[in-house]
Protein backbone atom coordinates (compact mmCIF):
# COMPACT_ATOMS: atom_id res chain seq x y z
CA UNK A 1 0.00 0.00 0.00
CA UNK A 2 1.25 3.50 -0.76
CA UNK A 3 2.70 2.69 -4.17
CA UNK A 4 1.20 4.44 -7.16
CA UNK A 5 0.96 2.10 -10.13
CA UNK A 6 -0.11 2.53 -13.73
CA UNK A 7 -3.74 1.73 -12.88
CA UNK A 8 -3.96 4.56 -10.34
CA UNK A 9 -2.28 7.02 -12.73
CA UNK A 10 -4.72 6.02 -15.48
CA UNK A 11 -7.71 6.54 -13.18
CA UNK A 12 -6.47 10.00 -12.19
CA UNK A 13 -5.93 10.95 -15.86
CA UNK A 14 -9.42 9.77 -16.84
CA UNK A 15 -10.98 11.76 -13.99
CA UNK A 16 -8.94 14.85 -14.96
CA UNK A 17 -10.09 14.45 -18.57
CA UNK A 18 -13.72 14.25 -17.48
CA UNK A 19 -13.44 17.25 -15.15
CA UNK A 20 -11.41 19.64 -17.33
CA UNK A 21 -12.19 18.44 -20.84
CA UNK A 22 -9.90 17.65 -23.75
CA UNK A 23 -9.23 21.29 -24.68
CA UNK A 24 -8.20 22.51 -21.23
CA UNK A 25 -6.06 19.52 -20.21
CA UNK A 26 -2.99 20.35 -22.41
CA UNK A 27 -3.04 23.95 -21.11
CA UNK A 28 -3.06 22.68 -17.54
CA UNK A 29 -0.17 20.32 -18.26
CA UNK A 30 1.83 23.13 -19.85
CA UNK A 31 1.20 25.41 -16.87
CA UNK A 32 2.09 22.67 -14.40
CA UNK A 33 5.34 21.90 -16.24
CA UNK A 34 6.28 25.58 -16.38
CA UNK A 35 5.57 26.02 -12.68
CA UNK A 36 7.62 22.96 -11.75
CA UNK A 37 10.51 24.18 -13.92
CA UNK A 38 10.46 27.64 -12.32
CA UNK A 39 10.32 26.08 -8.85
CA UNK A 40 13.29 23.82 -9.62
CA UNK A 41 15.28 26.75 -11.01
CA UNK A 42 14.47 28.80 -7.93
CA UNK A 43 15.47 26.03 -5.52
CA UNK A 44 18.69 25.07 -7.30
CA UNK A 45 19.67 28.69 -7.97
CA UNK A 46 19.99 28.15 -11.69
CA UNK A 47 20.41 31.66 -13.10
CA UNK A 48 19.81 30.82 -16.77
CA UNK A 49 16.48 31.22 -18.43
CA UNK A 50 15.29 28.89 -21.20
CA UNK A 51 17.14 30.84 -23.89
CA UNK A 52 20.51 30.16 -22.29
CA UNK A 53 21.15 33.78 -21.38
CA UNK A 54 22.23 34.42 -17.79
CA UNK A 55 19.73 36.18 -15.59
CA UNK A 56 20.47 39.74 -14.44
CA UNK A 57 21.75 39.73 -10.89
CA UNK A 58 21.40 42.50 -8.33
CA UNK A 59 24.39 44.82 -8.37
CA UNK A 60 25.35 44.03 -11.95
CA UNK A 61 26.04 46.60 -14.64
CA UNK A 62 22.41 46.59 -15.78
CA UNK A 63 20.65 49.92 -15.64
CA UNK A 64 18.43 50.32 -12.60
CA UNK A 65 15.45 52.62 -12.95
CA UNK A 66 14.08 54.10 -9.74
CA UNK A 67 10.36 54.46 -9.20
CA UNK A 68 9.08 58.05 -9.09
CA UNK A 69 8.85 59.44 -5.60
CA UNK A 70 5.49 60.44 -4.20
CA UNK A 71 5.18 63.53 -2.03
CA UNK A 72 2.87 62.47 0.78
CA UNK A 73 3.57 65.46 3.02
CA UNK A 74 1.35 67.81 1.00
CA UNK A 75 -1.63 65.44 0.92
CA UNK A 76 -3.59 64.32 3.98
CA UNK A 77 -3.56 60.59 4.50
CA UNK A 78 -7.33 60.55 5.00
CA UNK A 79 -10.23 62.86 4.19
CA UNK A 80 -11.34 65.32 6.88
CA UNK A 81 -13.98 64.09 9.28
CA UNK A 82 -17.26 65.96 9.01
CA UNK A 83 -19.67 65.74 11.91
CA UNK A 84 -23.32 66.66 11.64
CA UNK A 85 -23.20 69.46 14.26
CA UNK A 86 -22.36 72.03 11.82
Amino acid sequence: MGNIGPLEIGIVLVIALLVFGPKKLPELGHGLGKGMREFKDGVTGDGNDRTGRPAVEAGSSAEVVAAPSVDTASKPSHPPVVDGNG
